[in-house]
């Protein structure tokens, strides 16, 4: 049987192709943000059970990724997406690091899990650009080194669950007009 996560990955890539120019789908269906965040609690609650899962001798350099909903507010999308793609590119970084350390196969399985995941989102906020020209890390070093792998998915849970999550929720104000049924503005109101 096919690991759980490997089908929705597949349709993710997928929806990824088929819409490269616009991924609205994932945007605009908001079932499928659900979903993620449901596979990253999993992922998480996973790796809590792998048995004697080693400390890593070089420390995971991960994203701080709480926020105030206040600051948030303040922000472009612009901003905000270059600020998810930071917080992604560490923790992709961070899950290939581990993945080094990691001979347990259970701990391996969820970090490449992770690794691939990440990535995916990384891949798919590059095709969001307002801004013309490819992506430029002018990162901010909010980070924070650990040594317990369990934290890099605690990270990632906490990013598609917050900013990513309210990321996709703005952009589909952005993008998602069309078939909304009947609630649409009326004329001459913005």
């Amino acid at each position: 049987s096919s690991p759980p996560g490997l089908l929705l990955l597949t349709s993710f890539l997928l929806h990824v192709k088929e819409d490269h120019a616009s991924p609205t789908r994932l945007v605009c269906d908001n079932r499928l943000i659900q979903k993620y965040i449901m596979e990253a609690k999993d992922m998480e609650k996973r790796v809590g059970q792998c048995q004697a899962l080693p400390a890593l001798s070089c420390p995971a350099v991960l994203p701080l990724v709480d926020f105030t909903f206040q600051q948030w507010k303040s922000k472009s999308n612009e901003t905000k997406r270059q600020e998810i793609l930071c917080d992604l590119a560490l923790l992709v970084g961070a899950a290939a690091g581990a993945q080094g350390q990691v001979s347990d196969e259970c701990g391996a399985r969820q970090l490449s899990q992770l690794y691939r995941h990440a990535n995916s989102f990384f891949l798919l906020l590059q095709t969001f650009s307002w801004e013309a020209g490819h992506w430029e890390p002018s990162c901010s070093p909010h980070s924070m080194e650990q040594t317990h792998i369990t934290s890099i998915f605690l990270t990632y849970r906490k990013l598609v669950q917050g900013k990513l999550r309210f990321f996709f929720h703005d952009l589909a104000k952005v993008l998602c007009k069309q078939g909304q049924g009947d609630s649409r503005d009326p004329p001459g109101e913005a």
